[in-house]
């Protein structure tokens, strides 16, 4: 019995990866049939580009963790985890269409003014969500609370990076990579990343916010699964400073992958 069940171990997480793959791919070639204006952006480059690639890595990513051996409490972390931070970035991507703000500061100050921006209303979504998620996955307050801010602000993170075609998928599969080694959860957003990676690269479609921020939600809740109280610390303080010195993080990207 035990051989058994090492075998399909392995074979379980095959299946999980591919399906979040085809799901992925299925999804963006669905909406991609039935082009609609409003998810449609003009990139850097000033090429018209579509944001498909953001619901469809969400789902596909969801999918893949729905089909993972997984405990129940670690899979319903992940599944809450990533739809709440692809949900809050698509109302990101759409109501802000037309805003020039980016980033903590101009949101928080029009906060402080009465405003409550679709940027606020993101921020404080994926907040949320991402306690909700450290909740489901320790069980010391601490460790729930330090848990939340690696789930949220590794979505912020990934996010942080996607400003050049490519950039966000690299960053996701640069930082999944170590995770895959402790478990298998990492697996389903870096198979959903890789599905839509040709498309991105190819300045077709983005991931948007709503990809983003999925991605890095599900990378997140990926870390706390694997991560005692040090690395909870360790990775949360990475995360605060990464957020302080988001634009250095956002010209990095830029200088990185500009062609």
């Amino acid at each position: 019995m035990l051989t058994r069940k090492r075998r399909r171990g392995p074979a379980a997480v095959g299946a999980a990866t591919a399906t979040a793959a085809v799901v992925a791919a299925g999804v963006y070639r669905v909406l991609r049939a039935r082009p609609r204006p409003s998810w449609q952006r003009t990139n850097y480059a000033g090429r018209t580009v579509d944001l498909y690639a953001g619901p469809a890595v969400a789902l596909g990513t969801a999918a893949g963790i729905a089909a993972l051996p997984l405990p129940p409490r670690t899979r319903y972390a992940a599944v809450l985890a990533v739809t709440a931070a692809a949900g809050c970035g698509a109302y990101d991507d759409l109501a802000a269409a037309d805003d020039p703000r980016r980033g903590f500061r101009a949101h928080l100050t029009a906060l402080r003014h009465g405003e409550v921006t679709s940027g606020t209303v993101k921020l404080l979504g994926i907040g949320a969500a991402g306690l909700a998620a450290g909740a489901l996955l320790a069980n010391r307050p601490v460790d729930r609370l330090l848990g939340g801010v690696v789930v949220a602000g590794t979505a912020h993170l990934v996010n942080l990076a996607d400003v050049r075609p490519g950039a966000a998928v690299a960053t996701v599969l640069a930082l999944c990579a170590p995770c895959v080694a402790g478990g298998p959860l990492a697996a389903a957003p870096m198979a959903a990343a890789l599905a839509l990676a040709p498309a991105d690269l190819g300045e077709r479609t983005m991931l948007g916010d709503a990809g983003a921020h999925a991605l890095g939600a599900a990378l997140g809740v990926a870390v706390v699964a694997g991560a005692g109280r040090a690395g909870l610390v360790a990775h949360a303080a990475g995360i605060v400073a990464a957020t302080v010195y988001g634009d250095r993080v956002t010209r990095l990207a830029e200088a990185l992958f500009t062609r």
